[in-house]
């Protein structure tokens, strides 16, 4: 993603308080792209509602059914997941029913506009 997307220094990383996301490695990796770490509260699933509504869509219409002979299976399954549906086909009501490619576009020309 981050060498996808490029995002600038000052991006916020937010997550639950797992292992991976709290280690040193991970924190270190952070702080090499300049990028802020996020922790929800212990014990408060609502602070990560988008992205618990986010894993239950990838389950619900991806993983459930598949079986994986290969960690790298599954890694290039989930990715081909969220750039090649999700993001880009995917209607989501939040968005006005747009995916959100189109819903970024769509906030971007109004930047231009303005």
């Amino acid at each position: 993603a981050i060498w996808q997307r490029q995002p600038k220094t000052g991006l916020i990383h937010h997550s639950d308080r797992g292992s991976q996301y709290a280690s040193k490695d991970f924190r270190r990796l952070l702080k090499a792209y300049g990028f802020k770490g996020s922790m929800s509260r212990k014990g408060n699933c609502w602070d990560n509602a988008v992205a618990e509504s986010f894993f239950g869509s990838l389950k619900q219409e991806r993983v459930q059914w598949r079986h994986y002979q290969t960690r790298y299976e599954a890694q290039q399954d989930v990715l081909d997941y969220i750039s090649m549906f999700y993001n880009s086909r995917r209607l989501h009501s939040y968005l006005d029913y747009m995916n959100p490619n189109e819903y970024e576009q769509k906030l971007l020309g109004m930047k231009k506009a303005a």
